[in-house]
């Protein structure tokens, strides 16, 4: 069975005013002091009002939920005893000034790209699906371009930017594709043609390194894995292990695609643009463009439409009711870009949402 990891940024907030703060260095210091067994769980990330950590891989989803919500007190945790809060937002909600953190290779950035360095202060969820080779790793890409989508309204959970509603479900994406190297890819055929146009890419001097490859779905440079790049951090917990689910159950499909002979389909980088920007302007409230056909269906349905097309692989790992149970929990409940407008509605404080999605991080 493949194994599965995540990685979710979580924002740093004051526990009173809901503000970010930039506390992230204080707080992975005090981390790798206590370390007893030399692992790493935190890591830095481009401004310090961030904070990252990364999931050890699991076989079963069962273990996965267990090791986020690990991971998410020990946040809690560790931030608390620095006067801080953790917050599973994509966004802040509130106005903030964010902090480019120190080193050689975050202030090349800040030089390289300007004022959109500093305006990245947004907070995604990677997952990690292992692969047996770059060639299934790269045939596995090319299959999954046109369902990435679903998983970005799903996750949605960015709908306020600098202190009003942005009108996005998903405005975290909008401001990642900011970046030179980010969104969707053209079908590569090959491992060697992958490796090549990331070659070329670094090449022309725009990126600095392979790290700055933001493809929606790449090689991990670390890990014998498929990194899955598109989603929000979402702000309960659950929620990314759905999306682990799917994105297993969509690399496996796309595995076996691949050694059937399956071609992957044909959409071009510009309409997989459009599902996405679709997919982060209404989440899962409106209409998103159907995978296969590429015209717009009811978000509902294009969600059971994922769901048909992994179920095979889902049920045969055993994970198809509980795909079905988190989909059906999501979409009752709704995004986190659902829950924080409804907090909005209610208090007319985005303070008060800031502080309330504190408790739901660790629902």
């Amino acid at each position: 069975m493949r194994t599965v990891g995540v990685e979710e940024e979580l924002l740093l907030v004051d526990p009173e005013t809901g503000e970010p703060r930039a506390r992230s260095a204080a707080i992975i210091a005090r981390a790798e002091r206590e370390s007893t067994d030399g692992h790493d769980v935190f890591e830095k990330e481009l401004h310090d009002q961030m904070l990252e950590y990364a999931s050890e891989p699991q076989s079963s989803m069962a273990g996965l939920s267990r090791e986020i919500v690990r991971c998410r007190k020990e946040a809690a945790r560790y931030a608390g005893e620095l006067g801080c809060a953790v917050a599973a937002l994509a966004t802040s909600p509130l106005p903030v000034s964010p902090a480019v953190g120190a080193g050689r290779r975050y202030q090349w950035m800040a030089e390289q790209y300007g004022i959109a360095t500093q305006e990245q202060l947004v907070l995604g969820c990677h997952v990690h699906v292992s692969v047996e080779s770059d060639e299934e790793g790269v045939a596995v890409i090319d299959r999954i371009r046109p369902w990435l989508s679903v998983l970005g309204a799903l996750s949605a959970n960015s709908p306020f930017w600098q202190g009003k509603d942005s009108g996005y479900s998903s405005y975290r994406s909008r401001v990642w594709q900011r970046w030179p190297s980010a969104g969707p890819t053209e079908v590569f055929g090959s491992a060697e043609r992958y490796h090549q146009v990331v070659a070329d890419m670094i090449d022309t001097g725009v990126i600095l390194d392979q790290g700055m490859v933001y493809f929606d779905a790449r090689l991990s440079r670390n890990f014998p894995t498929v990194e899955i790049r598109v989603s929000d951090v979402s702000l309960h917990a659950d929620t990314p292990v759905l999306l682990a689910n799917l994105a297993r159950g969509l690399v496996e499909t796309a595995a076996r695609e691949w050694r059937a002979g399956v071609e992957p389909a044909p959409h071009s980088v510009s309409v997989l643009r459009l599902a996405a920007w679709q997919a982060a302007r209404s989440g899962v409230t409106g209409e998103l463009l159907h995978p296969v056909t590429m015209r717009p269906m009811p978000a509902h349905a294009v969600v059971q439409a994922l769901l048909d097309h992994v179920g095979e692989a889902l049920e045969d790992h055993g994970d198809l009711d509980r795909a079905r149970t988190g989909v059906a929990e999501l979409l009752g409940r709704g995004n986190g870009a659902r829950v924080q407008r409804e907090l909005m509605e209610r208090t007319s404080s985005l303070r008060d949402v800031v502080l309330e999605c504190v408790r739901h991080t660790q629902d």
